[in-house]
C-alpha cells in the first residue's frame, strides 16, 4: 500500500498524506500527531510554537524579492473522525490507517480515510519543504479537535498570527471555492433511570441496525439517509406501545458529527407477545427497507434472541425518553432562500447511549441563520424538557458571512480562469468550517476555503480524488505565486 501511494502525484503531498495516515489522530488524542508536526517544523529549521491547546503554527520566509506580498496563513486541522465498519478490527488510538487505491480514489480499508482534513495538512507541509516555490510570508496553521469540538480554533490567540489572507483547505469539491458556512450547536438531553428487575414470564432480544451509509452531518444531510437512532427507536416504540416490550439498553452512533450508521439495543418481551412481535417486527423492516430503498440499499435490521440482561430501565423513564427521541427532529428543517440547493438549517441526531442509570442523546444543530438557530434549539429543547430531561446546549460556533466582494475571492477566480479556462463555483457550505471562529478572532482576515475533492467523510466510504489532489496543489501554488503587493 505504501508504494502505492508514494508513487502518486504530486508526490509532495502524497509522502506527507502517507506519514498522516501511520500517526493515530482520533479527535482529542492528537499529542503524536502535534509532537510529529513540530518536529517536522524544526527540522525544515523554521519557527515552530504549539500553543497552549496544541495548535501548531509554522512560519516560512517569503522568496527573495516576494518579501512584500499579503501574508498567507495556510490552514488545516490534525485530527480525524475515527468511524469503522462493524466487522473491522481497528483501534483508531494505535493502528495506523490501511489505504487502497482504487481507480482514481484512494480510500481506507473498512475505516474513516483521513482525507478530511489530512489531504490539506499534507498541502501545507509540502509547501514548507519545497524550497523552490515562490511565494510571499507564509504562516501554517495546524488546529485540533476540530471534528468534536472545535478546541484548536476556539482557543486561538488574537494578535499572534502575522498574515491577512487565510486559505483554509477544508472543503471536498475540487473547482469550488467556498466563501461562507453554517454554524452549529451541540444539545445534550440526559435521562435518567432505575434499574430494575427483569420480570417474570420475558424473553430477551437484540435488535440491530447495520450496513447504513452514515456520512457528514452536515454535508450528506440533504441526502436522506436512514439513521440508526431514528429506526431503532421507531422499531422499540411499537414494541412498548403494542407488545409490552421493555428497554434494557440502547447503544446507537457514536459521532455527534456523523450520521449514525450502526445501532443495538437489548429488550425484553413477553413470552405471549413475541409471535405477535415477530410479525410486527417484519412488517416493520419490510416499510423501512422500502422507504429507504434507494438511498440505503445495504441496510440490515435484525431481531435475535439472546442471553438474559440483568435489568430493564424503569418505565416511566423508558417511555418518555423513546417518545422524545422517536418525535425528535431529525434531517433538513429549511432550505436556503439566499443560495439554491444549500441546506439553511438541520438537526442530525447523533448518538442514544444507556448505561449507569443514564440515556445520554446528543444532537448536532446547524444553520447558516443565527435566528433560526436559536429557534431550533428552542424546539428542541422543548421536546426534551416536556419529556423530563436534563437539557443543555453548548460547544456553539458562529458561522461565516459570505463576502462576495472579497479580494482573495477575485484573485483565485482570476487564477482558476487563466490556468484552467473556466470560473470556479462559488458557494457556501452546510458544514462548520473553522473559518467563521477564525475569522472572529481575526476581523481582518480575507477567507476563503477550498480543496480536492472528497466523498463521503466522516464514514468508512471516505474517498479522496486522485486526480484533484494534482489539480488541488497546482491551484494552491498558482495562487501563492500570484497574491498581491500589500497596500
Amino acid at each position: 500500500m505504501k508504494n502505492d501511494m508514494m508513487n502518486l502525484e504530486p508526490k509532495a503531498i502524497w509522502k506527507h498524506f502517507h506519514s498522516l495516515t501511520q500517526i493515530p489522530r482520533p479527535s482529542k488524542k492528537e499529542e503524536r500527531i502535534i509532537q510529529f508536526m513540530k518536529e517536522f517544523g524544526e527540522s525544515l529549521g523554521l519557527e515552530t510554537i504549539v500553543d497552549k491547546v496544541g495548535n501548531v503554527i509554522i512560519r516560512k520566509p517569503a522568496t527573495p524579492g516576494m518579501e512584500n506580498r499579503v501574508g498567507i496563513v495556510l490552514q488545516g486541522h490534525l485530527d480525524m473522525v475515527p468511524q469503522k465498519n462493524s466487522d473491522k478490527q481497528h483501534d483508531f488510538e494505535k493502528d495506523p490507517i490501511e489505504t487502497i487505491i482504487d481507480g482514481d480514489w484512494l480510500k481506507a480499508n473498512g475505516t474513516t480515510l483521513g482525507s478530511d482534513n489530512g489531504m490539506g495538512v499534507a498541502a501545507a507541509m509540502a509547501v514548507l519543504e519545497d524550497k523552490n516555490l515562490v511565494h510571499g510570508p507564509i504562516e501554517t496553521l495546524f488546529t485540533v479537535d476540530e471534528e468534536s469540538g472545535m478546541t484548536g480554533a476556539f482557543n486561538l490567540q488574537p494578535d499572534f498570527l502575522k498574515g491577512d489572507i487565510l486559505l483554509n483547505m477544508d472543503s471536498e469539491d475540487e473547482g469550488e471555492l467556498y466563501i461562507g458556512c453554517a454554524g452549529g450547536i451541540n444539545g445534550n438531553f440526559k435521562f435518567a433511570y432505575v434499574e430494575e428487575k427483569v420480570p417474570a414470564g420475558m424473553k430477551s432480544y437484540k435488535i440491530s441496525i447495520s450496513g447504513l451509509k452514515g456520512g457528514h452531518s452536515g454535508l450528506d444531510i440533504p441526502l436522506g439517509r436512514g439513521n440508526s437512532c431514528k429506526i431503532t427507536t421507531r422499531i422499540i416504540h411499537h414494541g412498548i406501545l403494542d407488545h409490552g416490550m421493555c428497554l434494557s439498553s440502547i447503544d446507537a452512533g457514536n459521532m455527534r458529527n456523523a450520521i449514525p450508521r450502526e445501532a443495538t439495543a437489548v429488550v425484553v418481551l413477553p413470552e405471549a407477545e413475541t409471535d405477535k412481535f415477530n410479525k410486527c417486527f417484519t412488517g416493520l423492516v419490510e416499510k423501512i427497507t422500502a422507504e429507504l430503498a434507494v438511498t440505503e440499499p445495504d441496510l440490515a435490521i435484525s431481531f435475535e434472541p439472546v442471553a438474559m440482561p440483568d435489568h430493564i430501565m424503569d418505565i416511566d423513564a423508558q417511555n418518555r425518553m423513546i417518545k422524545a427521541v422517536y418525535g425528535c427532529p431529525n434531517g433538513v428543517m429549511r432550505m436556503s432562500d439566499a443560495m439554491a440547493g444549500l441546506v439553511e438549517t438541520s438537526t442530525n441526531l447523533s448518538i442514544v447511549k444507556s448505561g449507569k442509570g443514564e440515556v445520554k442523546v446528543i444532537c448536532l444543530l446547524r444553520s447558516s441563520v443565527d435566528s433560526a438557530k436559536a429557534d431550533l434549539v428552542a424546539m428542541m429543547g422543548s421536546i426534551f424538557e416536556l419529556a423530563g430531561a436534563q437539557v443543555e446546549f453548548n460547544g456553539e460556533y458562529p458561522g461565516w458571512k459570505p463576502n462576495p466582494d472579497s479580494a482573495i475571492l477575485k484573485l483565485m477566480q482570476e487564477v482558476y480562469l487563466q490556468h484552467y479556462s473556466k470560473i470556479p463555483e462559488i458557494k457556501a457550505i452546510h458544514a462548520g468550517l473553522e473559518c467563521g471562529i477564525l475569522g472572529a478572532a481575526y476581523p481582518n482576515w480575507d477567507m476563503i476555503s477550498f480543496g480536492p475533492t472528497i466523498r463521503f467523510p466522516h464514514s468508512p466510504d471516505e474517498k479522496v480524488n486522485i486526480p484533484s489532489v494534482v489539480k488541488f496543489y497546482d491551484y494552491l501554488l498558482h495562487t501563492l505565486k500570484n497574491v498581491p503587493v500589500k497596500k
